[in-house]
């Protein structure tokens, strides 16, 4: 049992063997769900400076990172003159991406997932770049099949999925042109304790509400087997861009992720909706041949949130919307 937040992200940060980067390392957009442990890992891995750039709008979080010897840059990286006042350096990741609320307010969506990483791609051509995309840059694909394969045609669903494919495009811009060397990461569903895809159906079983199967299907990956991943994937940085699918190996249904946390809180699941013939699934098998399987099992990550929920842990407040088949977040 993880019993508070500080162990979960000791946890999470807690660097696998071969994770070290070698030379200093800028993550842009280190204030989200993932980069602060990601953060904490390669500085716990690696011997060269760890930057971290973001808005950083809580300030404790800002604290946190400096107490762990990390580098922080408060930014607000579409600003004019905002990427020039970085540092020169061997190794960027990119995390900056928007993706709930976008609805509304596409104009600043595309800003981000798509006109920023161009001016990173320009800015940092002498790079290596490690950027991290998502799953929704693929259609939904029969159930059964294994997911989507990297060679898969993109054909991303809505305005997000559309911006992402975007930034994929303006790293492979910048690659090709420049000789940049870049691998992206497409990313589903990395799970943390106070968010994903299993805190969001274990909730609803143990407040009794019913778990939607409009999308019946998923795929998972605990967060800090994530980071790794991406730490590892400078060593296979190339031009024009490896794309690696960054996701668990099982193809897992919503239903029974409902019963595991059904039988662990002694409640019966109630569902709404019929599973589809296809949901929006990744086929991980070239990362496991590079990497290895994931080393946080799924019924692992399932009993941690378990856990988690049944003694009230915090959670982040921002529903997944996994379920949402349209692309509209």
């Amino acid at each position: 049992m993880i019993r508070s937040e500080q162990e979960l992200d000791d946890l999470l940060s807690q660097p696998y063997e071969g994770d070290a980067v070698e030379g200093d390392l800028l993550i842009l957009g280190a204030g989200g769900k993932m980069g602060p442990t990601l953060a904490m890992r390669a500085r716990r891995a690696s011997r060269g400076r760890v930057i971290a750039a973001a808005r950083f709008s809580d300030s404790a979080l800002h604290q946190r990172l400096e107490d762990a010897g990390i580098e922080t840059v408060k930014t607000d990286l579409l600003e004019p003159g905002a990427l020039a006042s970085l540092p020169d350096v061997p190794n960027v990741i990119f995390m900056a991406a928007m993706k709930f609320g976008t609805t509304g307010a596409e104009h600043l969506t595309w800003a981000m997932n798509t006109f920023l990483p161009g001016l990173v791609a320009e800015r940092y051509r002498l790079s290596k770049i490690v950027a991290f995309s998502t799953g929704n840059v693929y259609p939904l694909v029969p159930v059964g099949e294994g997911g989507a394969e990297e060679s898969m045609a993109a054909a991303p669903v809505g305005e997000y999925a559309q911006s992402a494919l975007g930034r994929e495009r303006m790293f492979q811009y910048g690659s090709i042109k420049y000789g940049t060397r870049v691998v992206l990461l497409r990313l589903n569903y990395a799970i943390d304790l106070r968010y994903g895809v299993l805190l969001d159906i274990g909730r609803k079983v143990f407040e009794g509400s019913p778990v939607n199967l409009s999308m019946g299907f998923v795929n998972v990956i605990w967060q800090g087997d994530a980071n790794s991943m991406c730490l590892r994937s400078f060593a296979h940085c190339q031009s024009p861009p490896l794309v690696l699918n960054i996701t668990g190996p099982e193809t897992v249904a919503v239903r029974d992720i409902a019963r595991a946390f059904g039988e662990r809180f002694e409640k019966q699941p109630m569902f709404e909706g019929v599973e589809a013939d296809t949901a929006l699934l990744n086929n991980c098998r070239r990362s496991v041949e590079l990497f290895g399987r994931p080393k946080v099992s799924l019924d692992q990550m399932i009993e941690w949130v378990a856990d988690w929920i049944a003694s009230g842990g915090a959670t982040l407040g921002k529903p997944t919307h996994f379920e949402a088949r349209d692309g509209r977040f």
